[in-house]
């Protein structure tokens, strides 16, 4: 409920919560009363008592007091009559009344004497006030009370008078407490009518938002792990879920800048680590010219070309983080075409083959797909990243006579390409991990083998941003498998309405988007390393410095000799 329809909920409930309480508490207050009284007579209208007491006080002694008139005014001895009297008395005493009988100044009937007694003195007398109708006079005082008169005269022609006399004093406790409960019923309505409410907008209104202030305050200590649960529909419910995705959004935020950050500083470790090899060697064959150790023709040129290859690997490694960086941050263009998958890998087979037999490794190549197969790819990217691959494998086949097989296979609406090598093998542990920039499979950076750790890195992104996947597969002293994936095109596509076709590349980047969700959670496990890698590149650094000092004592032993 939105926080307009709580106000209008609130306002209703001020006004109808206590009036029904009212009436249902007023009713059984009544119909309490009207027990009570009834007791005593059960004609009374307990409504009425309540609104004009005397009116009712009246008729409560009415029939009686009809027939003490009757027999006043028509049988005079019947009132000299002590059992008839004594009959009339005890009815009257029920309903706090009693009868006195007057002759000339003298009470020959005293109903209750205690009572009479106390008022006696307030008693009219014969022939001030004659009663035509059943009314009454009220005396007030310390003792209220309601007198019925009637003058008549006796057989031997005295003058008397007839009371009925109604203490009103055994009334007034009954309408107190009927006056008392009402007001403390009242009380009670409006004290829960408010707990109602007030309970009512803590949980909607107060709570919600006490959770929001503790969140907020938390997020400003920069505790970030918690989460706010909300289930109302109303303006602060919707504030609550927008707060939350906020906060997990601004989360994500901040763990990606953490991974961002813990990756540049493995970047820069790392770029710093690969370009110091090159460049030591360049500084200690650069110190041997200058020193005169290259004294003859064959060692100028051997120290030359040796500082000419670690300035080409320099080269090479900055041109490779230089793209990579590009399509890392995703600003690399990409040419898509439609390519016949036979043409294009027949082209691409005609360039490393030679290459691959100067190499000593025989390249098998086989095509179980369609002739006819195309598929959606920039050329240029895709040829880097089958360079990358072979280079790959080249670099790390390890035997002399190697061999190198490319398979191409169909599977549903994509493309899977196998380069199967019967090299070394990749031990387990590293597996997972030769897709990572700089990774190595050597415990030591320093390693023979020439490289800047970005090929298969280079060749990940560029798949993923195809749509497809890549993969490897290993077996230490057998060899490797890496495999990648691409969309096929069909010529259908291209007859597509613009909705089909927006929703076939909406499926593409999706299975893109959720491969760089794969590489996210592969980026937390890796954080979980860091600190193995970087005792890997301390022993790495060390094992480096050992080895600049061992080439530049090398290079004064040229000096010597």
């Amino acid at each position: 409920m939105r926080i307009r329809g709580k106000l209008a909920a609130a306002f209703l409930i001020i006004i109808l919560v206590p009036v029904i309480l009212f009436a249902a508490t007023l009713s059984t207050i009544f119909e309490l009363q009207i027990n009570s009284v009834a007791d005593h007579d059960n004609s009374i209208d307990v409504i009425k008592f309540i609104s004009n007491p005397i009116q009712i006080l009246n008729r409560m002694t009415k029939t009686a007091y009809n027939e003490i008139q009757e027999y006043a005014l028509s049988q005079p001895d019947m009132l000299i009559d002590m059992d008839y009297l004594n009959s009339v008395n005890k009815e009257l005493k029920k309903k706090y009344s009693f009868v006195a009988v007057r002759k000339g100044s003298q009470f020959i009937f005293q109903g209750d004497e205690e009572k009479l007694a106390e008022v006696v003195d307030e008693l009219p007398e014969y022939g001030f006030y004659n009663l035509k109708y059943d009314s009454g006079i009220y005396y007030g005082g310390n003792e209220p009370f309601l007198v019925k008169q009637q003058d008549f005269n006796f057989s031997d022609g005295s003058s008397g008078s007839v009371f009925v006399i109604t203490i009103v004093n055994h009334w007034v406790p009954k309408l107190r407490m009927v006056f008392t409960q009402l007001t403390v019923a009242f009380f009670l309505i409006i004290c829960f009518t408010a707990i109602i409410l007030i309970w009512w907008i803590y949980n909607g209104m107060v709570k919600p938002l006490n959770v929001l202030r503790i969140a907020t305050h938390r997020m400003q200590n920069g505790d970030l792990n918690f989460s706010i649960e909300n289930e109302s529909q109303d303006e602060i419910g919707m504030l609550c879920n927008d707060f939350e995705e906020m906060r997990i959004q601004l989360k994500e935020l901040i763990e990606m800048r953490m991974a961002y950050e813990v990756d540049m500083r493995e970047m820069i470790s790392n770029i710093s680590h690969d370009l110091k090899t090159p460049l030591t060697a360049i500084e200690g064959y650069a110190e041997g010219i200058m020193d005169g150790v290259a004294d003859t023709p064959e060692k100028m040129e051997k120290y030359l070309k040796t500082i000419y290859n670690k300035a080409n690997d320099m080269t090479v490694l900055v041109d490779e983080l230089s793209f990579y960086s590009k399509i890392d941050n995703n600003t690399m263009p990409y040419n898509f075409k439609h390519l016949n998958l036979e043409q294009y890998f027949n082209d691409c087979i005609s360039e490393i083959t030679l290459d691959l037999e100067v190499k000593g490794i025989e390249l098998g190549y086989f095509n179980y797909a369609d002739k006819n197969l195309m598929v959606e790819a920039d050329p240029e990217q895709l040829k880097r990243v089958i360079n990358n691959i072979v280079g790959n494998v080249v670099k790390y086949i390890g035997k002399s006579k190697g061999i190198l097989n490319l398979r191409i296979r169909e599977e549903g609406d994509m493309v899977r390409i196998e380069f199967e090598d019967n090299g070394v093998g990749i031990a387990k542990k590293d597996l997972e991990n030769i897709f990572e920039r700089f990774y190595r499979g050597d415990t030591s950076r320093n390693s023979s083998k020439r490289g800047s750790g970005l090929g298969l890195a280079i060749a990940k992104k560029i798949i993923e941003e195809h749509g497809g996947r890549i993969w490897a597969t290993s077996k230490e002293g057998v060899g490797t498998t890496i495999y990648i994936t691409l969309h096929k095109w069909e010529e259908s596509d291209g007859n597509l309405t613009e909705e089909e076709s927006n929703i076939k590349t909406a499926e593409k980047r999706f299975f893109k988007m959720s491969m760089k969700g794969k590489k996210g959670k592969a980026d937390k496990s890796k954080t979980e390393k860091q600190k193995i890698e970087k005792e890997n590149n301390q022993k790495g650094e060390i094992e480096e410095d050992k080895g600049s000092s061992k080439m530049k004592k090398s290079i004064r032993g040229d000096e010597n000799e």
